[in-house]
């Protein structure tokens, strides 16, 4: 499997026009199988403890090159920072973990079936493999490394159909605003 390609399309330091935005993008796509991975990282034990109600199966590792990880059965609260990281949950968990998360950097990215037809640009329906959406919340990254005071929202294409990214920023009144990245997962 390969990862998909990331090109920014709004900053914003208003959450609510992020999500506002997110929406907009999802009603053009084809939301068939439609689930929310995420991605935060956690140096509070408050914080920890309210993201592991809301997904006690997540994957979790220490930061900064030290031991401690979920996979070798390691508490995760006397190994903070951690990054903790959650797959394949039902849309409606997206309110509960930005309240959870406190002010702590983290992504959302939304999965689903494909992009539409993007005929202007000549490439027809997109599928599942690059069809992502990502608002990174307090961070200019997805990866994480630049924390900030905004959230920039991403749409994710193949590589080779980098060209449907700026087309699917035009149909929600955008265009990108950053270079095309290689995504981390």
């Amino acid at each position: 499997m390969s990862n998909s390609y990331a090109q920014p399309v709004l900053r914003t330091p208003d959450l609510s026009e992020g999500l506002r935005t997110v929406e907009r993008l999802l009603g053009i796509a084809d939301l068939r199988d439609l689930e929310v991975d995420f991605d935060v990282l956690v140096s509070s034990a408050h914080v920890l403890t309210a993201l592991l109600e809301l997904f006690p199966d997540a994957e979790l590792w220490a930061e900064g090159g030290r031991s401690g990880s979920s996979a070798k059965g390691d508490d995760p609260s006397a190994h903070l920072p951690v990054r903790l990281r959650s797959w394949a949950a039902p849309p409606e968990v997206v309110g509960p973990f930005l309240a959870a998360r406190g002010g702590t950097p983290a992504t959302v990215r939304w999965d689903f079936m494909g992009w539409p037809a993007a005929p202007e640009v000549g490439l027809g329906c997109g599928g599942a493999r690059g069809a992502f959406v990502t608002l990174c919340v307090n961070a200019r990254d997805l990866e994480l490394e630049e924390p900030a005071t905004d959230h920039t929202l991403f749409v994710h294409v193949k590589q080779i159909e980098a060209e449907r990214a700026p087309w699917l920023a035009a149909q929600v009144g955008l265009r990108v605003i950053g270079d095309l990245v290689m995504a981390p997962y």
